[in-house]
């Protein structure tokens, strides 16, 4: 049966994809997470169950809920029960530090919080409201004891289903506000243009291991959700598991980022393994080298597709497609690709106008699944989001074919093994420390991770200070992606006339040479 991006009847909220496929397909296999198989109907259920039990709890349409916890089957039981109940979903990451999850949590105002007692424990009397263990039967038993009956409470399109966090220039954590149409848009717009894409099919076995707490990994859950395929659930990413859940279970798609794939071909087991029900592996999150690319289409031996986008952007918004992958030496390689039908992209001068093919500027993106806006954030909203346009922050420029190319970031952003990290968060830690004068965070390449974070510190006059006790300074605040992996020493940091750090100059040792100032 092969109907899914076309067939886009009932899909406008999160919690159409359980009452869609409840009908048309109630017995076929929605999650799989262990031993464990979830059904459609099951996942309606058990959604319907989740709705009640949280409006049981006194919560109401508009709450912040959020969970802290590694995936399972029911991290999406319990996301569409949210959006059935008109909630908003707040997905938090569960490597990052106590004071940063204690900030997001206060910050959103959450209600609620669910989450594994390895991760929630420690957050002590920071926790919102009411905390329920989610790995044990505390869960089971208050998800049970509610009817299964749809509270019907998410019928608009527009209405805000998810806040995403994520870091910006000033250090501090913004929530991304993302409404149901984000979650639909790209596949839409496939749709009207009858365009398959990567050919999607109810018969797909989807394999999820980025983590739901990231755009990608939520988005790619709710494609695979939202098309009726079977979707097996992966914890967290293990380049072993990941290999034997692909030959065990029969995976047909799966999207991982650069690193994963790295990680993945460099796995002892991976020349055995039986990978030939594999059909299309998605990738992103950072640009990928090209010798790994050609090991990966050799190794894997089944397509190919890139896509770009942010979280503000509600994921990809860009994609290079399978068969522009059929000629490694083609220009538009080294391309982020082109945009779906229904997405616009533009590339913005100093001014704001539109320039044309090569010219280089801002990369901006207009789509149907761009976000609200920051919670609570008019300033950094207007900032980004102009006349419908997300103003990326990447720049680019556009070929003649219509090739979106990322050569460098306008803001400091670094991209670690697909982890969005912001210097000035990091810097801002550093500078805690008290033998730090100023501190100044740059990314630089990786073969393995792409980026890695390297920090330039100017001690106070007098201070003796040493790197280990700096770096383990840094690892007490911050989660561990986002600690320097090494650290060196200047009198005086280069600054403009203006007095503002000059971070090219500090950058341009590591990528001289190079084509792209991303990697």
């Amino acid at each position: 049966m092969s109907i899914p991006i076309s067939d886009r009847s009932g899909l406008n909220t999160l919690g159409d994809i359980a009452r869609k496929w409840a009908v048309a397909a109630p017995e076929r296999t929605a999650l799989r997470f262990g031993g464990v198989d979830v059904s459609y109907a099951g996942l309606h259920e058990r959604s319907n169950r989740v709705a009640q039990a949280l409006l049981a709890d006194g919560l109401k349409p508009g709450d912040r809920v959020a969970l802290l916890a590694k995936d399972s089957h029911r991290t999406f039981e319990w996301i569409l029960g949210a959006a059935k109940a008109g909630l908003v979903v707040l997905g938090l990451n569960w490597r990052l530090r106590l004071g940063e999850l204690e900030f997001i949590l206060q910050d959103a105002g959450a209600r609620a919080l669910f989450g594994d007692p390895e991760f929630t424990g420690p957050l002590g009397d920071a926790v919102p409201g009411r905390a329920i263990d989610f790995s044990g039967p505390e869960y089971a038993a208050w998800r049970d004891a509610a009817a299964n009956q749809d509270p019907h409470l998410d019928r608009d399109p527009e209405s805000v289903v998810v806040q995403m966090y994520t870091s910006g220039t000033t250090g501090l954590p913004k929530g991304v506000m993302l409404a149901h149409r984000s979650f639909f848009a790209v596949l839409d717009g496939l749709a009207a243009a009858q365009d398959p894409w990567i050919g999607w099919s109810t018969a797909d076995v989807n394999l999820l291991c980025i983590p739901s707490f990231h755009i990608g990994g939520l988005w790619w859950a709710m494609v695979g959700l939202q098309v009726g395929a079977q979707n097996v659930v992966l914890a967290s990413f293990v380049a072993s598991e990941l290999l034997d859940a692909i030959e065990s279970r029969r995976v047909t798609r799966v999207c991982l980022v650069p690193a994963m794939l790295q990680v993945a071909l460099g796995e002892p087991g991976f020349e055995g393994t039986d990978l030939s029900s594999l059909r299309t592996i998605v990738y992103g999150g950072s640009p990928i080298p090209r010798p790994l690319m050609e090991r990966a289409m050799r190794g894997f031996a089944c397509d190919f597709a890139q896509i770009y986008g942010l979280t503000e952007t509600g994921n990809t918004a860009v994609c290079l497609r399978p068969e522009d992958h059929s000629d490694l030496e083609a220009e538009w390689m080294t391309a982020a690709g082109r945009p779906y039908p229904g997405v616009e992209i533009a590339i913005l001068g100093a001014t704001g106008e539109h320039l044309g093919p090569r010219e280089a500027g801002e990369i901006a993106i207009r789509s149907g699944a761009n976000m609200v806006g920051y919670w609570q954030r008019p300033e950094a909203t207007a900032e980004a989001l102009r006349d419908g346009w997300i103003h990326t922050g990447d720049g680019g420029f556009l070929d003649e074919r219509g090739f979106c190319y990322v050569h460098d970031r306008l803001k400091d952003m670094i991209i670690y093994a697909g982890e969005n990290v912001y210097p000035a968060e990091i810097e801002s830690v550093l500078c805690e420390h008290e033998g730090v004068l100023e501190a100044a965070v740059i990314g630089v390449p990786d073969e393995r991770w792409g980026e890695v974070v390297k920090a330039i510190v100017v001690k106070r006059s007098g201070a003796e200070v040493r790197v280990r006790a700096l770096l383990s300074h840094a690892r007490e605040r911050l989660a561990d992606f986002k600690v320097p992996k090494s650290v060196d020493f200047m009198e005086a940091l280069p600054r403009t006339p203006s007095g503002k750090i000059q971070k090219a100059v500090l950058r341009e040792p590591y990528w001289a040479g190079r084509d792209r100032q991303v990697n």
